[in-house]
């Protein structure tokens, strides 16, 4: 689990989401754009529940871990909506076969 510090406030979240969030925080930031996460969250009381984060520019978060917490469920589908999220916002690379057949190989022993 992490605490997430977020507008003055806090929330205990499970460790990839928390990271997860964090990284699209910044793609948002990097991109000048926002956007609406919800995220569940453990309530001090112990129960689950969601929690609604505007993330965009100007948001401040920074997160510790947790270790006494009750421990959230991993929630996987989440992690990879946020990870796909956040590759959109990156900018593309080209994709390279492992084998590029079109290239010769270079002849290093070659008399010059």
């Amino acid at each position: 689990m992490r605490r997430l510090y977020y507008a003055g406030g806090d929330i205990l979240v499970e460790d990839a989401v928390c990271k997860a969030l964090l990284r699209f925080a910044r793609a948002l930031a990097e991109n000048s754009t926002s956007d609406v996460v919800s995220v569940p969250v453990r309530s001090e009381a112990g129960a689950t529940t969601n929690a609604h984060l505007l993330l965009g520019p100007a948001s401040q978060l920074f997160s510790v871990p947790v270790a006494e917490a009750a421990e959230l469920p991993p929630d996987t589908e989440l992690v990879r909506d946020l990870e796909d999220r956040t590759a959109r916002l990156r900018p593309s690379t080209p994709a390279w076969p492992d084998e590029m057949t079109d290239v010769t190989d270079l002849d290093l022993d070659a008399q010059w």
